[in-house]
């Protein structure tokens, strides 16, 4: 798999390419392998506080200066780049503890189930074009995540993230395994050069214990992340 960033045209945000073979058991997989910028010091993020305002008013929250975003931080998740850094499309990160994201990332744990939100940014999207890049971009990364799966857009609709044009996609996922995952993209044209977007994952529970319908665990919470996005 290409271990360096987009180019710099990318319209929006896109996944590396997979190298081929069967990745779809679980993103904890692909999480091992698209950790690598942070660590060399490529993408600058610290602490704040949030706002009054919002499921995660006074959490703290990953103020990302690469991206030029920040995003509230839930009870129970933490960064999870500790064992390296992000991919050239990703800036910064922060999963759920002891889900099979951030502290066993290991094909096969029986807890596989979690929720991860990856921040990043990307070339200029004209506030015309944000729908069809913000779909696409959903799709695209539910495809690499989850290749053996398929996935159908619940909601797509336009906003505002601090009064710049910003549009939200979340899909369904299924993993081709019998789970089903969850995934929330918003992409935000900053100005006439650049755009930023936060992407959350939720993953299919396992067959055992308290995930045995393998629905999307840290559904609500993943959400609730991307709706927190400021820009900085």
């Amino acid at each position: 798999m290409p271990q360096t960033p987009p180019q710099p045209y990318a319209q929006y945000p896109q996944p590396p390419q997979p190298a081929g073979g069967r990745r779809g058991r679980t993103v904890a997989v692909v999480v091992v392998v698209v950790l690598a910028v942070l660590a060399a010091g490529l993408g600058t993020w610290w602490w704040t506080r949030d706002g009054d305002e919002g499921p995660l008013a006074g959490r703290p929250r990953v103020t990302d200066a690469r991206a030029g975003l920040s995003y509230g931080i839930p009870e129970g998740w933490e960064r999870n780049d500790k064992k390296g850094g992000l991919i050239g499309a990703f800036t910064s990160s922060i999963a759920s503890k002891g889900k099979g994201l951030a502290d066993s990332a290991v094909e096969g744990s029986e807890e596989e189930g979690g929720g991860i939100v990856l921040a990043g940014r990307s070339g200029a999207v004209p506030e015309s074009s944000l729908k069809t890049e913000t779909e696409r971009a959903a799709r695209s990364n539910a495809e690499f995540f989850y290749p053996d799966g398929s996935s159908e857009v619940k909601e797509s609709e336009a906003t505002t993230v601090d009064g710049r044009p910003a549009h939200t996609t979340a899909l369904t996922v299924r993993d081709g395994e019998g789970g089903t995952a969850h995934l929330r993209l918003t992409l935000v044209s900053v100005d006439g050069t650049r755009s930023a977007f936060l992407l959350g994952v939720a993953t299919p529970g396992t067959d055992i214990g308290p995930y045995a319908d393998k629905g999307p665990v840290d559904e609500k919470v993943v959400d609730e992340v991307v709706a927190s996005v400021e820009l900085n």
